[in-house]
């Protein structure tokens, strides 16, 4: 059951009978007048969402809020609401977005609400929060947007915080705390001693043991130079070094390669751009060793983004991790707040997506082809869904994300919202996708699963078949009788010739059929 009353002139009182029906899964009753407190939350057993922003409730909030385990989002920003936020919020496993902002909240953030791991935003602004921020808070992974400004925070901000950014001094072991999340804490310090820092919170005895590992790979190194007489050509390590073969010199030096990617692309130039996608340019790169190169570069504004740079990590995270033959493969990264860029190998003919659309490039994409391109991205999933440790969910199967070289054999692209089910969690988080792939369950639930990528694969081989996006089949999924007076061969692209091999037209049949 649903109640949306946002957005009117309602005043008074909210009736406290609103709270004692169970059945409500869906409650907004923001932007009215409403005033009075919140109490006996604890019969809204099945809501998902508690919507109250811009009212005058007043009052504090109610530890029975700690009963609402199947909530997903809870906005009570720009209200009245005083006392501390209590502790049983910790119990709100499933939440993804918190938004407790301009109130008059006192008291520390409880550390307990590090039990909210499928936390995505979190907004606890303009309030008068005192004490330190829990360290809690890190174990927060998904966080996306964080905003704890203008409270009386005092200590030093969160080593690492997800959702929130560090820019370094010229002194690499301090760390700007970030006025976006962190302004107008007068009292909270920055970040001044980096982990990585040898005389901060590492043992003293660090360098002896560096020393000796040195000591002792240096003498198996000889030892092995010895027995096997292996001989070094200084001139030729010196060449790679120089000649910037990215995958030899990615193992001797890094800035060298860096150059030559720059040189190669002109600094980027426009000229280079073979494409541009959700946050950022697709540029061509020939290697001065004559080997070719995709580089994703994220654009400069769009690196301030938290979101967008979460998912530029994000895809760089699991591309080092998976190996696929039809997985495109990462080569390596920048990671700079200047200059942010993947290197991939390159996929000369495109997107499918493309292919598809253009009626000349289609037809070079024959039945065979396309059973194939279809094959090949059901392994990649496949792989994902059960042959890794644990299971990724690609979460944005499309045809713009499935890659194609010169043969015409098909990649996986795009992890920026990917993400790994974990068995012990709700695995509940935001929409993402592109739209007309995404599983309708999905916009309900928000609760993701491999079923997920097996929804957007179908709408996928359809669309493979049918040439364009299939959405006039799909919306007669509803009334599965319609579908009976649609023959195969009436959906089939038009721009081909009916397949005559038999053996192809029974693996056409069978894709339809899945």
């Amino acid at each position: 059951m649903t109640l949306d009353l946002s957005n009117n002139l309602l005043d008074g009182f909210i009736p406290s009978t609103l709270f004692q029906l169970s059945n409500l899964v869906f409650i907004d009753l923001s932007y009215n007048k409403l005033v009075g407190q919140l109490t006996n939350l604890n019969h809204l057993t099945k809501l998902e969402k508690l919507l109250l922003g811009f009212n005058r409730i007043n009052g504090s909030i109610p530890s029975t809020i700690g009963h609402l385990k199947t909530l997903l989002a809870l906005s009570i920003h720009s209200n009245f609401l005083e006392g501390s936020v209590p502790e049983e919020i910790g119990n709100l496993t499933a939440l993804v977005s918190l938004d407790l902002s301009q109130n008059q909240l006192s008291g520390p953030i409880p550390p307990q609400i590090g039990n909210c791991f499928n936390l995505e935003e979190l907004n606890l602004s303009n309030n008068n929060l005192q004490g330190h921020i829990p360290n809690q808070i890190r174990k927060l992974s998904l966080l996306d947007r964080v905003d704890l400004r203008n409270n009386d925070f005092s200590s030093v901000v969160p080593y690492n915080l997800h959702g929130a950014k560090y820019d370094y001094d010229v002194n690499p072991s301090f760390y700007n705390k970030d006025d976006e999340v962190y302004g107008g804490n007068k009292n909270l310090k920055s970040y001044s001693c980096s982990p990585l820092k040898k005389n901060c919170n590492l043992p003293i005895f660090l360098p002896i043991t560096i020393f000796v590992a040195f000591f002792l790979f240096g003498c198996l190194l000889q030892l092995l130079l010895w027995r096997y007489k292996v001989k070094v050509n200084p001139t030729s390590v010196l060449q790679a070094t120089k000649n910037g073969d990215l995958f030899s010199i990615w193992n001797y030096d890094g800035k060298i390669a860096y150059e030559d990617i720059i040189a190669a692309t002109n600094d980027f130039d426009i000229r280079y751009c073979i494409g541009t996608g959700r946050y950022g340019s697709v540029y061509r790169a020939q290697l001065p060793s004559g080997r070719v190169v995709a580089l994703k570069k994220l654009h400069r504004l769009e690196a301030e983004e938290p979101a967008l740079d979460r998912s530029f990590r994000n895809e760089i995270k699991f591309l080092t991790e998976v190996r696929h033959r039809n997985i495109v493969k990462l080569h390596g990264y920048c990671l700079h707040k200047r200059c942010m860029f993947l290197i991939y190998e390159y996929m000369e003919r495109g997107s499918l997506f493309f292919m598809l659309s253009d009626d000349v490039q289609a037809v070079e994409l024959d039945w065979a082809k396309r059973v194939n391109i279809i094959k090949s991205t059901a392994h990649a999933l496949s792989y994902l869904h059960f042959e890794c440790t644990r299971i990724i969910v690609h979460r944005d199967i499309s045809s713009n994300n499935i890659l194609l070289n010169l043969d015409l054999e098909a990649f996986v692209s795009d992890f920026g919202t990917a993400r790994i089910i974990d068995p012990d969690s709700s695995n509940q988080t935001r929409l993402v996708g592109t739209y007309g792939y995404v599983a309708p369950e999905l916009a309900y639930t928000m609760i993701v699963t491999e079923k997920c990528d097996v929804y957007s694969f179908g709408v996928l081989a359809l669309e493979t078949l049918v040439g364009k996006h299939p959405a006039k089949i799909l919306s007669l999924l509803s009334e599965p009788s319609s579908l009976q007076n649609i023959m195969l061969i009436d959906v089939l692209d038009p721009r081909l010739s009916p397949p005559t091999s038999q053996l192809v037209a029974q693996n056409i049949v069978h894709v339809a059929t899945i």
